[in-house]
């Protein structure tokens, strides 16, 4: 396995690991969209998606349920994303 791929590895273990939070309910929107979605996504989508779990558990749970808006707007387009995938 080369340095790039070992490193692409890496990432996306640190990201699966990331998307791990203490509601079963996140679990089951997160892992999916990260197993499926993340890689095809815009370096700037992947970069949304970071800021988007930055959020603590709670908050995103109410994001990514509709029942609240995130602070920062641009994360609307990538909730959608993450909604979209369940």
């Amino acid at each position: 396995m080369n340095s790039s791929a070992e490193e692409s590895a890496t990432e996306k273990a640190r990201l699966q690991w990331r998307c791990r939070r203490g509601m079963l309910e996140l679990d089951l929107l997160l892992q999916p969209f990260v197993e499926n979605v993340y890689d095809g996504l815009s370096a700037e989508d992947q970069h949304k998606f970071h800021l988007l779990l930055d959020l603590q558990d709670q908050e995103l749970l109410e994001c990514l349920m509709l029942q609240a808006s995130p602070q920062d707007e641009s994360l609307n387009d990538i909730i959608s994303q993450v909604r979209s995938t369940v």
